[in-house]
C-alpha cells in the first residue's frame, strides 16, 4: 500500500557544538601557546511534531496517489462538464464500487502502476458486472471472449470469468501491463489499446511520424470511441481529484479490506453457500457474478467472494459440511442408449463431475443402474442473479405495445430477423441480453417488441406463434381478417413480397393476439 497514512511535519534539526582551538604564531614562526576559547553549550532545540493523519476513505488514497496530467483540451473539458452536472452518476458508480474498489487499488499499487487505472471500471461498466456491451465485451473490466482467453480467463456454461471481478481484476491488469510493454511505456497508448488494440495505435503514431507531425496521444487518428475514451479517464480523474471543488460527492469507501476470496474445493448450490454464510442467496450472488447458473462450476473455479466479517465462520461452517452435501442429487434411471456425455449435456453437467460423484473409473454405464445427478435445492426464480432470471427479466420489460416470441430456425440470424419485423437489429440485441454480431443457435427464444408501449391493458396481449395451413378458398385477406391481424403483416412475416398469391396447403406462420382471434 503507497498511502496508507499522509505524514504532516517538518525536518527535524540537530545542532550540535563543538570546541574550537587557535594558535597563534610568534614573529619568529614558533606556535605560541594554544588560546583556549570557551565553550558555549547549544540551545536545545525542540524537534517538530509528526501529525499522522490515516487515510480512511480509499477515494481520498486514489486522490493522493494520482499522476496523471489532466490537458486543457475540448474533449477532456466536454467530459468534466457532463460528470459536474450528472453527479448522481459516480454516486452509484461509487455505491456499486463499495465491495471491490479496495482489491483493485490493492492490485494496482502491489504493480506500480498509474493509480488512475482504479477508474477504468467506471468508464468502461459504470462498475457494473453484469454489463454487457455491443460489442460484445462483458464484466466489469469489458473483456471479448478471445481477449478474455488470451490472458487466462475460463468461459462455460457454468462461469463466465469476465463477470469474476478478483479473476478479471488479474487478467485486466496483466493486459495493461502488456500494452504499456508494447506501446513504448506511454501509457496514454496503452489506455487507447485497451479499448482498439495496440496495432492501431502503433499504427496511428508510425504515419504521425512518418508525416513529421507530433505522436502525442491527441494527435493520432484512431476511431471515434477511442478518441473519446482516454480523455474521458482524464476527465473522471480530474473529477474526482477535485470532487470538493467540483461539488462532487462520493460515497466513501472503506480503505480497508471489504472482500475475501474463500477456497471451496468443490462444486457448491448457491443456495446453500449463502445460508452457510448468513446471507441471502442474491447477496451473495451479487459478490460472485461470475457464476452463471445456481452452482458453483463442477470442474471449477472452486471459489467464492465473501464478505471479510463473514470468510472465517464460512470456513469453518464449510469444512463441518461433506462434499457430497453441498449438492442436491437426483436419481437418474439409466435408459437403453444413454451415455455419460448425453447425461451430462442433459442435466448441465460434465462428464468428470459424474464420474467423480458416481465412482465411474471408465466410461461404461448399464442401462437400468442409477446415477446421482446434482439439481438446484431450490426453485431456480430463486436465484435471481443467474443468467437464465437475468434474461427472463431482460425479455419480459415492456417496450412496446405487444411481444412476439420467435424461435430461431436453420438459417437466421439478428439482421434476418430484425428486417422482417421492422425493428432494429440493436433492439432486438437488446431486448434478447445480446450483441449484435452474437451467433444464433437453433431453437433459441427470442422476443421482438412492436408497437408504441401503451397502457396494461395492451401490454397484456395474449401473442402466440401460429403456424396456418392455406385452405381452399383462403386469401391473404380473407386469413387477415380471421386473426385480426393485417395483409401487410402476412406479407412480411412470410416473405411473399415477390408474391402475394398463396396455394391450398401451404403453411404461413402469424403472430396472433389470442384474444382478437374470429372463431
Amino acid at each position: 500500500m503507497r498511502v496508507p497514512f499522509l505524514f504532516v511535519a517538518g525536518g527535524i534539526a540537530l545542532l550540535t557544538g563543538c570546541q574550537a582551538l587557535e594558535s597563534q604564531q610568534t614573529s619568529e614562526g614558533i606556535p605560541a601557546k594554544p588560546v583556549a576559547v570557551e565553550k558555549v553549550a547549544p540551545k536545545p532545540i525542540e524537534p517538530e511534531v509528526v501529525k499522522v493523519v490515516e487515510i480512511t476513505d480509499i477515494w481520498q488514497r486514489i486522490r493522493l496517489d494520482m499522476q496523471m496530467e489532466v490537458p486543457d483540451e475540448k474533449l477532456v473539458r466536454q467530459y468534466r462538464d457532463w460528470y459536474i452536472k450528472h453527479p448522481q452518476h459516480l454516486e452509484r458508480v461509487s455505491e456499486r464500487a463499495t465491495p471491490f474498489m479496495y482489491l483493485i487499488v490493492e492490485e494496482i499499487e502491489k504493480r506500480n502502476l498509474p493509480i488512475e487505472l482504479a477508474l477504468l471500471p467506471i468508464v468502461e461498466s459504470a462498475f457494473d458486472p453484469f454489463a454487457y456491451s455491443h460489442g460484445a465485451a462483458s464484466g466489469l473490466w469489458q473483456f471479448t471472449s478471445p481477449m478474455a482467453r488470451h490472458f487466462g480467463l475460463q468461459m462455460n456454461w457454468w462461469y463466465d470469468g469476465r463477470r469474476d471481478v478478483p479473476a478479471a481484476t488479474t487478467a485486466a491488469l496483466d493486459m495493461l501491463e502488456y500494452l504499456h510493454g508494447k506501446t513504448g511505456q506511454n501509457w496514454l497508448y496503452a489506455i487507447a489499446a485497451y479499448n482498439t488494440g495496440e496495432g492501431r495505435v502503433i499504427n496511428a503514431a508510425k504515419r504521425n511520424k512518418k508525416k513529421g507531425i507530433s505522436t502525442d496521444f491527441f494527435s493520432l487518428n484512431l476511431p471515434r470511441e477511442t478518441e473519446r475514451y482516454v480523455p474521458q479517464l482524464l476527465a473522471l480523474a480530474d473529477v474526482i481529484k477535485n470532487a470538493d471543488k467540483y461539488g462532487i460527492k462520493l460515497t466513501p469507501i472503506s480503505n480497508a479490506p471489504q472482500i475475501e476470496v474463500v477456497d471451496i474445493g468443490s462444486q457448491i448450490d448457491l443456495a446453500l453457500a449463502a445460508d452457510i454464510a448468513n446471507m441471502s442467496t442474491s447477496a451473495l450472488h451479487k459478490l460472485n457474478p461470475g457464476y452463471n447458473r445456481w452452482a458453483t462450476a463442477p470442474d471449477g473455479p472452486h471459489k467464492l467472494v465473501l464478505p471479510v466479517d463473514k470468510a472465517d465462520a464460512f470456513r469453518i461452517a464449510l469444512n463441518n459440511t461433506k462434499t457430497n452435501e453441498r449438492l442436491n442429487w437426483e436419481r437418474y434411471q439409466i435408459k437403453s442408449g444413454d451415455s455419460l456425455g448425453v447425461i451430462a449435456k442433459r442435466y448441465r453437467t460434465t462428464v468428470s463431475a459424474l464420474k467423480a460423484v458416481n465412482d465411474i473409473n471408465g466410461n461404461t454405464i448399464v442401462a437400468g443402474k442409477f446415477l446421482l445427478i446434482p439439481v438446484a435445492a431450490k426453485n431456480l426464480d430463486e436465484y435471481l442473479l443467474s443468467a437464465d432470471q437475468r434474461l427472463n427479466r431482460q425479455q419480459n420489460k415492456a417496450r412496446g405495445a405487444s411481444k412476439i416470441t420467435y424461435k430461431v430456425e436453420s438459417g437466421d440470424s439478428l439482421w434476418k430477423i430484425a428486417k422482417q419485423y421492422k425493428v432494429k437489429t440493436a433492439q432486438l440485441a437488446s431486448w434478447n441480453s445480446m450483441a449484435p454480431k452474437d451467433p444464433l443457435q437453433i431453437g433459441q427464444k427470442l422476443v421482438i417488441w412492436s408497437g408504441t408501449k401503451s397502457n396494461k391493458k395492451d401490454l397484456d396481449k395474449v401473442m402466440r406463434t401460429v403456424n396456418y395451413k392455406v385452405r381452399n378458398g383462403d386469401s391473404l385477406a380473407r386469413i387477415a381478417s380471421k386473426f385480426n391481424v393485417s395483409v401487410s403483416d402476412l406479407v412480411r412475416w412470410n416473405s411473399l413480397e415477390k408474391s402475394k398469391y398463396i396455394q391450398p396447403g401451404q403453411m404461413l406462420k402469424l403472430y396472433v393476439d389470442m384474444t382478437k382471434v374470429r372463431t
